[in-house]
């Protein structure tokens, strides 16, 4: 475990992967002892992804949907193969994923997370799993990919992994960080 200065450059890779076959997993059920519902957004503002987004990658330096303007991000969310999920729980938002479908054959999970109150409830693998199948129940799917890096969470990848994703390419990048941030695994 590291701590890093807002304002300083790190280095970390990106791990891009993809699924090309529907897994034989069936449909989760919910972990024990959680009351947790998975419901989709119609139409949403742009400022709700954001709210979702800051709330879960804070700790993960999400920046980049701030990068351009909060249009850009509503037209995005505006196209009818962009679905965006909210895990709801005890009245407040627990996760969300985003699934981006407009390449035609591909559904890219665009982002996926818990809020840091959710995590080691059991509910990181059940809400996998639902954004896989989801995926997967898009018109025309043949194949799924997601992107990590290692600024993410350090199960990340391992949990991609564990679901059917495999690696297909890593790139070294860099940033300068906009808050201070502790990370739990090497960044290279």
């Amino acid at each position: 475990m590291h701590a890093i200065r807002a304002g300083e450059r790190v280095r970390y890779r990106v791990t891009w992967l993809e699924m090309t076959d529907r897994p034989r997993f069936g449909w989760p059920s919910m972990p024990i002892g959680q009351d947790a519902a998975l419901l989709r957004a119609d139409d949403p503002p742009a400022w709700y992804l954001l709210a979702l987004y800051d709330a879960v990658g804070r700790d993960y330096e999400w920046t980049d949907l701030h990068q351009g303007p909060q249009e850009d991000v509503a037209a995005w969310l505006a196209d009818p193969m962009v679905r965006l999920y909210t895990l709801m729980g005890a009245g407040w938002p627990q996760g969300f994923f985003l699934l981006d479908g407009r390449e035609a054959g591909t559904c890219d999970l665009a982002y996926f997370g818990l809020v840091p109150q959710a995590i080691g409830k059991g509910l990181g693998a059940w809400l996998l799993q639902a954004a896989i199948l989801t995926g997967w129940d898009m018109p025309g799917v043949q194949r799924m990919t997601v992107n990590t890096c290692t600024l993410d969470h350090p199960r990340a990848l391992i949990r991609y992994q564990r679901f059917g994703f495999e690696p297909v390419r890593t790139e070294e990048r860099e940033r300068v960080l906009t808050r201070d941030q502790t990370f739990h695994q090497p960044l290279l």
